[in-house]
């Protein structure tokens, strides 16, 4: 399913608004999250943050997604985002493409794939699949490196601490 136009040589706006959301990121790892981070701009300019807060706030659904569109609509005082751009270091879940579409935002940037829950062209495609009635823009593979390698220090910080409880 994957779209060969998702990986089209990307923007300065796109890496400037990818390199937010990876401090966005690296905020969620500090907190002890899986580290994920988004941004929403409308025009260029920052209308939404978020980092995953699942753990810290108990809440299953505070994907950095979510918090960053929840931001968003309060910023704009709507829940329409037609001429927005969402940001966010992991493929999103079927749960924020869902998000996406409800919202209209247009376009998506996203960084590493996630081939065991991606909604954005790895395991399913909901943006682009043609029966939805909204269509979005998607951009994947944007700054994966980073933000894959701030997923694997998570994980293994997390199997480190497992085995030092001998729960291998």
């Amino acid at each position: 399913m994957r779209n060969a136009d998702a990986f089209k040589t990307c923007s300065s706006h796109d890496l400037y608004h990818m390199k937010i959301a990876l401090d966005e990121a690296r905020l969620a790892l500090l907190n002890g999250e899986i580290p994920v981070g988004a941004v929403m701009t409308i025009g260029g300019r920052i209308i939404g943050r978020g980092a995953n807060k699942r753990a810290v706030d108990n809440m299953p659904f505070a994907h950095a997604e979510m918090l960053a569109i929840s931001e968003a609509g309060r910023v704009l005082s709507r829940w329409r985002f037609d001429e927005c751009t969402l940001y966010v270091t992991l493929e999103p879940c079927a749960m924020c493409a869902g998000a996406i579409m409800e919202t209209r935002i247009p376009r998506v940037v996203f960084g590493a794939r996630d081939p065991r829950r991606g909604a954005a062209g790895s395991l399913y495609d909901i943006l682009r699949d043609p029966r939805m009635p909204h269509k979005c823009e998607v951009r994947g593979g944007i700054m994966a490196e980073e933000s894959s390698r701030l997923l694997g220090e998570f994980f293994a910080r997390r199997r480190n601490s497992a085995a030092r409880k001998g729960r291998v």
